[in-house]
């Protein structure tokens, strides 16, 4: 049994993103894993002020929610970052995810990391360019990270609509296979 993570930076509960997260996590829960999904929207995260007081205490001088969420993505065998894709990027939620990482992120060593990432456009290669900013965070910032799998949800726009893509099932699978 592992300790599955699950973040997931969709401003909409139950839009497309989210929903592939919740997919991923009825996989990994009927394998047996301990699941827990965090939906960003919900929680007081901060912008990084880049005062650089965590460099040396590890800890930041903001009091909200990230410091909950920094102990969970410690304790965690896996994590799976979710974002929808705006103008060809992660959405403002998770990027100000990762930036407050900057306290732990030293801590958050040897994890298996899965993506999801949801567009309108139907060219998964447009999303590339939104993986290549999750491998520079977690390959070239967090040591022992693994990168274990990438859904790429393409071609939808409106709520629901990636119900009826190959995604939908692909972020079953790949939970159930965590």
């Amino acid at each position: 049994m592992k300790n599955v993570l699950i973040i997931s930076a969709s401003p909409r509960k139950g839009g497309n993103s989210d929903v592939l997260c919740d997919r991923f996590a009825e996989g990994s829960k009927e394998s047996g894993n301990n699941v827990e999904k965090i939906f960003l929207a919900n929680k007081n995260i901060g912008f990084c002020r880049g005062c650089g007081v965590c460099n040396d205490t590890h800890k930041c001088v903001q009091k909200d929610d990230m410091k909950e969420i920094l102990d969970k993505m410690v304790e965690a065998d896996v994590i799976v970052l979710a974002t929808p894709v705006y103008f060809y990027s992660m959405d403002g939620q998770m990027k100000t995810f990762i930036d407050r990482t900057v306290p732990r992120y030293t801590e958050i060593t040897d994890k298996e990391f899965y993506f999801i990432m949801t567009a309108a456009d139907t060219d998964e290669k447009m999303l590339h360019r939104t993986m290549e900013t999750f491998r520079g965070f977690t390959e070239d910032c967090l040591d022992g990270a693994k990168e274990a799998g990438i859904i790429y949800g393409v071609g939808a726009w409106k709520v629901g609509e990636i119900q009826s893509t190959l995604s939908y099932n692909e972020a079953y699978e790949m939970g159930k296979n965590v």
